[in-house]
């Protein structure tokens, strides 16, 4: 182990200098002593790392060294083998100030915009009366009640989740993501809300840093930011679904106002039904003119009419139909009329006959002249009322 040790420190022992920035936990200058103990931590990872330097340069410092300060040092990695801890021994603290502060927001805030993670495009509507509320706040802060408070006067049913986390500080960052992603993956939670006081820039830091601002842009709920107040614009405003100046102006954006939204039904319902009664009167007059048209007012006079009409044509059809039968019948006896007087019969009946040869034809020849009738010929004679049978036995020239 004491190899291993050795080597290690070996390795380290040949790492140059390094600048380190982060933010101070724990200072420890004890007077009497010629080394001060310094925690620094990473604001947005859970990494911390164990500084040592002359107690001189913490007090010689143009800005106080204490807990809380975001500084820049510099120093070398040393590996110390008694109690096998990794420290960085300090020769320069250098305090990071606002300006830098703000050009370092600014750099990501172009970063992020470059991105799209500020397109309008990409946010997305909170609902119009969420199931239940997530909010992300300092416990027992202002905004806490800011937000809970006028949400409720507005909407008494409204229902929280909330999650206390720091709200500045080194463990601000991290306890913000595990908080919104907590309430992210609950089913329940319709929009969530992260809400702080005011503050300085550096109070408000952690809301502009980038994986906070990442987390954000990649939560499926809808995020609301709600920091400090009018003037204050951290990153995560940009970032945020919608923006509020204020936790108060959170509280009474997030939730509709019961009062309000009970006037607008009322007035809804009114105009519902003076329209129903508007349309209802319309049709009803529709109605009133439609039975007082003739054919409603006395539904069989047209089928009377019709009816009188039928019959009329009947009774004209059915004299036409005699007419024509009558004319037919006169026609049909004039005809039967000249038959009868011009058939062979009316004339065998005025004394004539006819003679035919019988020669065992179906129609026997009639004969015409005597140069047809020979002796011997047997003939028929047919009268009026009947046939005679003869035989030729001479005969005569005319």
């Amino acid at each position: 182990m004491r190899t291993v040790a050795r080597k290690v420190a070996s390795w380290i022992d040949r790492l140059g200098a390094v600048w380190v920035e982060g933010q101070l936990t724990q200072v420890n200058a004890r007077p009497g002593t010629g080394t001060a103990f310094l925690v620094l931590r990473d604001p947005a990872a859970d990494v911390s790392l164990t500084l040592t330097c002359p107690i001189g340069l913490v007090r010689a410092a143009e800005t106080p060294v204490v807990e809380g300060s975001r500084v820049i040092v510099h120093g070398k990695p040393t590996f110390f083998l008694g109690r096998g801890s990794f420290s960085l021994r300090v020769d320069e603290i250098r305090s990071v100030g606002v300006g830098e502060l703000l050009a370092r927001i600014e750099r990501l805030r172009k970063l992020l915009a470059a991105e799209g993670l500020f397109d309008r495009e990409r946010k997305r509507r909170p609902p119009f009366l969420p199931r239940r509320i997530g909010l992300v706040t300092g416990r027992a802060s202002a905004a806490e009640h800011d937000v809970v408070t006028n949400a409720q006067t507005r909407w008494p049913a409204a229902r929280f989740r909330i999650c206390h986390t720091a709200t500045q500080g080194a463990l601000a960052v991290p306890q913000l993501i595990d908080a919104l992603r907590a309430l992210d993956r609950d089913p329940e939670v319709d929009v969530i809300v992260i809400a702080r006081g005011g503050g300085s820039v550096e109070d408000l830091l952690p809301f502009s840093d980038e994986e906070l601002c990442r987390a954000v842009a990649d939560a499926r709920t809808p995020v609301v930011s709600a920091i400090g107040h009018e003037p204050d614009t951290p990153l995560l405003d940009h970032v945020a679904d919608l923006r509020c100046s204020t936790p108060t102006a959170a509280g009474r954006t997030i939730v509709p106002d019961l009062t309000e939204e009970t006037g607008r039904i009322a007035g809804l319902r009114d105009r519902a039904r003076r329209a129903l009664g508007g349309w209802v009167e319309r049709e009803r007059r529709l109605l009133d003119a439609l039975w007082a048209r003739p054919v409603l007012a006395d539904p069989r006079r047209d089928l009377d009419r019709r009816a009188a009409e039928v019959a009329t044509l009947r009774e004209t059809a059915r004299r036409d139909v005699r007419r024509a039968l009558a004319q037919r019948e006169s026609e049909l006896s004039h005809l039967g009329s000249r038959l009868t007087s011009l058939g062979p019969a009316a004339t065998l009946a005025r004394g004539y006959a006819v003679v035919q040869r019988v020669t065992g034809d179906p129609v026997p020849p009639v004969l015409r002249s005597t140069g047809q009738a020979h002796p011997g010929d047997r003939l028929r004679i047919r009268l009026a009322d009947g046939s005679v049978p003869v035989v030729v036995a001479t005969t005569t020239d005319p």
